[in-house]
């Protein structure tokens, strides 16, 4: 087990956190509890979870629910977008890190399942 801020998920989840944390910033009042705070718990989840994987013996079921938050996070990000909350460059920008986040959590959670990974 490797230290988990050294991972390379940790990592793009933590830029993650980040880009939503501006975001989160400059959306009004509005919106910014309902919308910009359910982001952000979002994000701040995927973060413990990828903790959470490291740590366990069985993997996959952090792994399953992380990819499980990390729609539930662009499915905001997109509803942001579509209400003009954030602009198309913002919501480019955290989804390509959504995407790269879910890529190594699918590849992390099939090694895990797979007879060799265990």
């Amino acid at each position: 087990m490797s230290i988990h801020t050294s991972l390379p998920i940790y990592k793009v989840a933590y830029d993650l956190l980040d880009v939503v944390t501006e975001l989160v910033k400059n959306i009004p009042r509005e919106f910014k509890r309902s919308i910009g705070g359910k982001v952000s718990d979002e994000c701040v989840e995927i973060v413990t979870l990828i903790f959470r994987a490291n740590c366990a013996q069985d993997k996959a079921p952090h792994l399953t629910d992380l990819i499980e938050r990390l729609q539930v996070c662009e499915l905001l990000l997109r509803l942001a977008r579509d209400k003009r909350l954030i602009s198309t460059g913002q919501y480019a920008k955290a989804i390509e890190l959504t995407n790269s986040v879910g890529k190594q959590a699918n590849g992390w959670r099939r090694n895990a399942t797979s007879p060799a990974g265990r």
